[in-house]
């Protein structure tokens, strides 16, 4: 028996877990066997590499093939085994040597002809090459550029079997696609939040949002620019630091979007429609569990627009992420967790009509499809956002022929005080006012004017998380104003900000 193997990355989530991929020919009847848990994608690996090999002029075994993936007890999916299978079969048959193979992973699909396609999740599979202490990685040809942003490993690039043949006799062909090692540039024409007209106030809670890392909620009347100012946030945030961007593009590497242009360094802005399904929302799929919008707005911004028209399901599903900063879906087989510390927009008009609190018109809706709409939005969601902010038109000011402040300028006040709260936590492990637990949160300085917090609780306009949300707001206020402890007017203004009007509405 002629036996070889090759070696490839099992993705469970942001984990993976080298796999050993054996070939074995042994004297029999000419058939292949695979075996180790594959899912249906990979059962059909052996014809597609069966197939290919044929293409490039190659024999496959008429003998007895087994082929076997390690640990067999690691459920595995996906198409990215079929470089690591046939290469172990062809060096088990003789046709290329061992030698390359014991240093080097291998990610990509192969189609009939023998072409090597592009798969998902290319960045943490190397990730985790480099990590286990792999040289040299084998991936296809159009995904050079994002395997080399993974440092420390010789990366080849093939675009079909004859150059994986080429590779692993140890003559590697020039690769078809550049190595990228900057950073995703800045898109042209980002919006400005200098385009906002007549909304100051709402300006300013956004502000405090970028600058705390807060959930904010907007409500008002169609058109009044509560979608403007929820795409303008990603452009007061900073740009991410080395392991978030790692972090980030790693989840999207995994979601199949290229990143050949290099890491993502822009706070990232998903903007799910209404209809989105709780999988598509936090994540999920039959066999292999995909990072969903959550996940995908992570170190960045998830805006829910017509927040109302959501389903419930999908809106409580938002709950404990919301607090815990990481998503975790359960299967009978496994357990996936991805990270999903996020800032949540929600918008929602006054009502159904979406005239109340117009000038445009007198609201329609009946008291109870008034109430229905407003109880989509459950207490226990409505507690977890930190802003409320209600919106009105300002028509004198729609007229006016300049707006407000860049985002540039902002953004610059909004960098100043994210440094100054850094500073503040640089002993702790966080470093956003809206990270840090509420028994953290008494530790860092005197509090003046907690009466009015007491006044709150007393009379029902704040729960024990209310308090704790209150007073994080009121650290980014004193932030942005350069003090280093919360006053009773920053504790004044986070009550406004974090006053409830969305029952109250009318």
């Amino acid at each position: 028996m002629t036996t070889a193997s090759a070696w490839s990355v099992a993705l469970l989530g942001m984990t993976g877990t080298l796999v050993e991929v054996e070939a074995a020919i042994a004297p029999g009847l000419p058939r292949t066997v695979l075996v180790g848990l594959p899912d249906a994608a990979l059962y059909e690996a052996r014809d597609r590499c069966r197939a290919a090999i044929a293409g490039a002029g190659l024999n496959w075994p008429s003998q007895l093939l087994t082929i076997n993936l390690t640990p067999a007890s690691l459920p595995k999916a996906g198409s990215h085994y079929d470089l690591a299978i046939v290469s172990a079969v062809l060096a088990c048959a003789g046709a290329v040597p061992r030698q390359i193979l014991a240093g080097a992973v291998l990610a990509g699909e192969l189609g009939l002809d023998g072409r090597v396609r592009p798969v998902r999740g290319i960045l943490p599979t190397l990730l985790t090459a480099r990590e286990a202490g792999f040289s040299t990685a084998v991936v296809p040809a159009g995904q050079v550029g994002e395997a080399r942003l993974v440092s420390g490993l010789t990366v080849w690039g093939v675009g079909n079997l004859a150059e994986l043949v080429e590779v692993l006799h140890g003559r590697p062909v020039l690769a078809t696609s550049d190595a990228v090692t900057g950073d995703t540039p800045e898109p042209a024409g980002a919006p400005d939040l200098a385009d906002v007209r007549g909304q100051p106030e709402a300006c300013w809670a956004v502000e405090v949002a970028a600058a705390g890392g807060h959930h904010i909620f907007l409500h008002g009347a169609p058109g009044v620019g509560k979608s403007m100012l929820a795409a303008r946030l990603p452009g007061l945030l900073p740009e991410l630091s080395d392991a978030h961007a790692l972090e980030v593009s790693a989840l999207h590497s995994l979601a199949g979007e290229p990143l050949a242009s290099g890491l993502i360094r822009r706070p990232p802005y998903v903007n799910p429609h209404h209809n989105a399904s709780v999988a598509a929302m936090v994540g999920g799929g039959s066999r292999m569990a995909r990072p969903g919008a959550i996940s995908l707005a992570h170190r960045g911004v998830l805006f829910l627009d017509e927040a109302p028209e959501f389903s419930g399901r999908v809106l409580e599903a938002l709950r404990t992420p919301l607090e815990t900063g990481e998503v975790l879906i359960a299967r009978s087989a496994s357990q996936v967790r991805y990270p999903a510390r996020f800032q949540l927009v929600l918008a929602a008009n006054p009502c159904p009509c979406g005239r109340g609190g117009s000038p445009a018109g007198q609201c329609t809706c009946a008291p109870m499809a008034l109430r229905r709409y407003r109880e989509r939005l459950s207490g226990p969601v409505m507690d977890r956002i930190d802003i409320h902010h209600r919106m009105l038109p300002n028509l004198r000011a729609l007229a006016e022929t300049y707006g407000g402040e860049a985002s540039a300028v902002v953004a610059g006040r909004v960098g100043q005080a994210r440094s100054r709260a850094r500073r503040r936590l640089r002993d702790t492990p966080w470093q956003l006012n809206a990270e840090v637990p509420g028994h953290q949160l008494r530790k860092l300085s005197a509090i003046h004017g907690t009466d009015l917090l007491d006044e709150a609780v007393r009379t029902g306009r704040l729960s024990a998380r209310g308090v704790d949300k209150v007073i994080r707001i009121a650290w980014t206020l004193a932030d942005l104003a350069g003090r280093d402890r919360i006053a009773r007017a920053d504790l004044a203004a986070a009550l406004g900000l974090r006053q409830d009007c969305w029952g109250s509405a009318p």
